[in-house]
């Protein structure tokens, strides 16, 4: 008999391995609330941007191998795939986990296998047999019996843009409540992962996927933090970490207007609400990450000044290149900001959305083509190094203040510029 998988949660994460698992043999029964989205699924169609994905999901879904519902069914192996944000004060806010396991709570079976995909604090795992035991005295995580149930963590590690292939050549980490809980689930992830399926505990691997963001985050604001000082000194920000970079033992990773993503500009919170006197690096380095969209605005406010009643023009919403994921990005946080400004219409290019996120929606922007924007534009303040952005013709940006956070364009050597054709 195929072995029948829940999944509780069908965004970014959720739907595309929902598809995976369905394509290498699983029965999947999809659950989310957001109804669109269920009956898109159901018809072989996606909410949300991925390459492929709705290749994968429109093929079975026609095969009857994933089905998407508001409710949990019965199944052998359960996925919490939902949210972890944060709170105003950076606490981890773990109600949609919560509410996840409450879900399945009623179609639990002894031998069924319980796996929090969610990135979360250390503990959380935990906290979901807590809430299941509660309701269900008549289940147990002891060993050897026979209502046991098994309870794990394995952190997702994809990167937008490449999630179905890389949810299955990446390694994963499994860390059970217990020894067995551990090896239940690498049994399970070694069906269909071909990268390593490497074993540990429940607290270890919820800390080993808040390590990784927080490793990036802290270089990324090493990064950031160059920047700033290159544009107080006129030194090309990117040609600097360039050089240094040839020493075979620096790697320094290129700044941005931010850092955003349900990931790196959340994760590093988890730990500094944990371990607040330990993590003094681990939380400076969200400081400064948090504070460059606010440098960015002030570059944008000075060129302004220099200009009578200028039009700006901002390219890029998301949160990373070539993808439509706004969430947690620091280019919305610009153009909020911006639009609240500047005199003129905010014209706005994002080739990756339709329409502009409800917030955004009662503000003076225009959602418009790249080629709109620019005519309209005396600033172009470049907030995401999309591919589209990379082929725009140098003679667009003529005698305009170009701003550019992601050091791409044509005539642009640090995060702001004059135009090299005005100099002239």
């Amino acid at each position: 008999m195929d072995k029948k998988v829940c999944i509780i949660g069908l965004g970014y994460i959720g739907l595309p391995t929902a598809a995976v698992l369905a394509n290498n043999g699983f029965l999947v029964h999809g659950v989310d609330v957001n109804e669109k989205a269920i009956n898109l699924i159901n018809n072989g169609q996606i909410h949300i941007y991925e390459p492929d994905l709705e290749n994968v999901v429109k093929k079975v879904v026609s095969e009857g191998r994933l089905r998407a519902d508001k409710k949990a069914e019965k199944a052998d192996i359960f996925i919490l795939a939902v949210p972890t944000p944060f709170k105003d004060d950076h606490k981890p806010d773990l109600a949609f986990v919560e509410s996840a396991t409450k879900s399945i709570i009623p179609y639990l079976e002894p031998g069924n296998l319980i796996i929090l995909e969610s990135t979360s604090p250390v503990g959380t795992t935990e906290k979901i047999v807590e809430w299941i035991l509660n309701e269900r005295t008549d289940l147990s995580v002891d060993e050897n019996k026979s209502n046991q149930i098994f309870v794990s963590h394995c952190p997702e590690r994809v990167l937008p843009g490449k999630i179905l292939k890389e949810l299955i050549e990446n390694d994963r980490i499994v860390g059970g409540i217990n020894l067995v809980s551990t090896e239940k689930t690498a049994e399970f992830y070694e069906e269909f992962v071909k990268g390593k399926v490497l074993q540990t505990t429940a607290r270890t691997a919820e800390l080993s996927k808040l390590t990784e963001n927080s490793y990036r985050d802290v270089n990324i604001a090493f990064a950031n933090e160059l920047s700033m000082i290159c544009s107080d000194f006129n030194i090309d920000v990117w040609e600097l970490i360039k050089l240094a970079n040839h020493h075979p033992r620096v790697n320094i990773l290129q700044p941005g207007p931010g850092v955003g993503g349900h990931c790196i500009a959340v994760d590093p919170w988890f730990i500094v609400d944990a371990a607040p006197e330990r993590a003094q690096l681990i939380h400076t380095a969200r400081n400064v990450n948090d504070a460059k969209p606010y440098f960015v605005i002030e570059k944008v406010k000075e060129a302004a000044r220099k200009l009578t009643n200028p039009t700006i023009a901002c390219l890029g919403l998301s949160f990373k290149a070539n993808i439509d994921d706004l969430r947690e990005s620091p280019a919305v946080e610009i153009v909020s900001e911006l639009a609240s400004v500047t005199n003129n219409t905010l014209y706005v290019s994002e080739p990756h959305i339709e329409q502009l996120p409800t917030h955004l929606q009662n503000l003076n922007i225009k959602l418009s083509s790249t080629e709109d924007a620019l005519i309209h534009a005396d600033i172009v303040l470049l907030l995401v190094e999309h591919d589209y952005f990379k082929l725009i013709d140098a003679k667009s940006l003529e005698n305009k203040v170009v701003i550019d956070t992601k050091g791409i364009l044509k005539y642009s050597s640090n995060i702001v510029v004059e135009n090299e054709l005005t100099r002239q």
